[in-house]
């Protein structure tokens, strides 16, 4: 950074620096009262009415006209729709959604090392926590990481603000990503029986919730040259109360996985399902995630078509969603643009599993197999959580029901991993893990988002409540609105009488119906419009980035740095310096 930069920033410093902290509003855990609600029952698929009384984070009484002390918390819930706490059963800590967290995938280490991403991911780990829990997910399911994964899970086992975490360690597997010959990696690759029975037990110390295996094939490998290593560490598993969950999407693989014991398939299976698959599934009581939008995804990415949804842009952690976009001004990188050239015939190949996949569930479906929701979130372009909206998009584009999407949402992914009996369903004697709606997911599955209240363990919480954005996240929020020309997202981070100003003091104009009127034509009329974040600081409640804008045609860009000061949650004042 040039000394001029260099100058401005310690001049802003002295002008704008303070510290704000981040504060969790919660309503206080004692027994809470819900009345006059419809709540969901998964046994019959649809709302039944009635009162659900909390006691100690419990479900201990549901029914008409609950009598209780008058201390506790009580919640209209009449014309509301209550729904057990909702579960992603397939998200990945280790990976953030972002551009740089697969380099087997796509090789960018020489432009943000691997360290950085993980340690990004350790240090965020409780935001991402939190999104979840703010969207009413009130579970998630770790389908595999570094050993790392069980220091996150001790981290926050006792926080009330973030959702229950059932986690695995490292993928067992035959093979092993070079990029992955890594300390405490999140794939090991065993090459034995013995080798594979000694990393079950190594896991099983840390009581994991299951064991995860990668069963990868190749054309010179076949999936039977590696059962006997499957079937011994899925033996080892069960041996130690373990289920296990399998990465197996060939039919055969799929098959032979189930033979040796599997208890979940992770991922759906591209080829056309037999009825002979549908007898194993049935017969081993075997849960079947389908994950319809993980593949679309990366291909969107590295294709270099991603623009992100109004979900991503609202929901998604502002920083890796971000750096998806960082694909428009890296477009010398090869390791990019190899995918950008097959990225036509990839595209038409995915049309056709995905095609095959959504026949698939279909069909599993019809048979009565368990099926639960889970989204692959953390692989890159499936972010945790916004993610998830899609994935039940998908699902009921391939043919389910809102109420069986509910059911895959809820008592299904907790029967996943053997916790039904303590959570997915609203009944008595159950954890108190559920949302308030104000609107019937019935009618639309998409209403899951028209959330009143979240109610994890007892406690209450409005959902606005759970998560302060950080002055940065912000700043990068309203950045990656402009990237993509949504213009309400753009708004959003930005406060009703927001000043825009000529730095150091000249106002250009105030007030956010001003700004939408300043900004909407200029998106419409610039769709190749991208601003690169050169640098950033952050000093309290003001960060100041410099940017560097091209998409204008005529190969004209434009550098600027920009301040903005945060007051109140939103960015309250804006300089511009050109």
């Amino acid at each position: 950074m040039n000394r001029y930069i260099s100058s401005i920033l310690i001049i802003l410093f002295s002008c704008f620096f303070s510290l704000s902290g981040i504060f969790m509003i919660m309503l206080s855990a004692q027994d809470v009262l819900i009345e006059s609600g419809q709540y969901f029952d998964v046994k019959d698929g649809d709302f039944k009415t009635g009162d659900i009384l909390i006691q100690n984070g419990n479900i201990t009484k549901i029914g008409k006209r609950i009598n209780t002390s008058s201390d506790c918390i009580r919640i209209q819930a009449a014309g509301k729709y209550i729904i057990p706490g909702l579960i992603d059963a397939h998200i990945h800590l280790f990976q953030s959604g972002g551009l740089y967290t697969r380099p087997d995938v796509v090789d960018l280490r020489n432009i943000k090392s691997y360290d950085e991403e993980r340690s990004w991911l350790l240090n965020n780990a409780d935001q991402i926590l939190r999104r979840y829990l703010r969207n009413g997910i009130t579970s998630i399911i770790d389908v595999g990481g570094p050993m790392t994964n069980f220091f996150l899970r001790d981290k926050f086992k006792f926080e009330k603000d973030v959702p229950n975490i059932f986690i695995t360690g490292p993928l067992v597997s035959t093979y092993q990503p070079l990029e992955f010959d890594i300390d405490d990696a999140p794939i090991l690759k065993v090459k034995s029986v013995e080798e594979a029975r000694a990393l079950v037990q190594k896991q099983a110390a840390h009581n994991p919730d299951f064991i995860k295996i990668w069963y990868i094939t190749f054309p010179q490998q076949s999936a039977e040259s590696t059962y006997d290593i499957v079937e011994a560490t899925i033996a080892e598993s069960h041996r130690n109360n373990l289920r296990v969950a399998v990465h197996a999407t060939e039919l055969n693989t799929a098959k032979l996985a189930i033979r040796a014991g599997a208890d979940i398939l992770v991922h759906s299976v591209d080829d056309k399902v037999d009825d002979d698959f549908i007898k194993l599934l049935s017969d081993n009581n075997v849960t079947y995630i389908p994950t319809l939008i993980v593949h679309g995804n990366y291909l969107d990415v590295l294709g270099q078509t991603y623009r992100p949804s109004e979900l991503d842009l609202v929901y998604g952690h502002p920083i890796p969603v971000g750096s998806l976009q960082d694909v428009a001004h890296l477009q010398d990188n090869e390791n990019l643009n190899q995918y950008k050239t097959y990225a036509p015939q990839l595209a038409a190949n995915l049309n056709v599993q995905k095609e095959q996949r959504a026949k698939n569930l279909k069909v599993i479906e019809s048979a009565g197999i368990n099926i639960a929701t889970g989204t692959d979130a953390g692989n890159i372009g499936t972010h945790h959580v916004s993610s998830f909206y899609n994935e039940i998009d998908e699902m009921k584009e391939a043919g389910m029901t809102n109420s069986a999407i509910l059911k895959a949402s809820t008592i299904n992914a907790a029967k996943a991993i053997g916790k039904e009996n303590t959570l997915g369903s609203i009944a008595e004697m159950k954890v108190g893990d559920l949302v308030i709606l104000n609107e019937n997911p019935i009618d639309d599955i998409q209403n899951v988002r028209s959330i009143a209240y979240v109610i994890k363990s007892g406690h209450v919480f409005r959902p606005d409540t759970i998560v302060k954005s950080t002055p940065e996240q912000l700043a990068q929020q309203q950045l990656n609105a402009y990237n993509a020309g949504n213009i309400d997202a753009f708004l959003e981070p930005y406060a009703d009488d927001v000043r825009v100003y000529s730095f150091p003091d000249k106002l250009q104009y105030q007030g956010k119906e001003l700004m939408r009127k300043n900004y909407a034509d200029f998106f419409k009329n610039t769709p190749d419009l991208h601003c690169e974040l050169v640098n950033r600081m952050v000093m309290g409640n003001t960060v100041i980035d410099q940017e560097r804008v091209t998409g204008f045609g005529n190969g004209f860009e434009l550098e600027a740095i920009a301040i903005y000061k945060i007051v109140n949650g939103k960015i309250a004042e804006v300089y511009f310096i050109q």
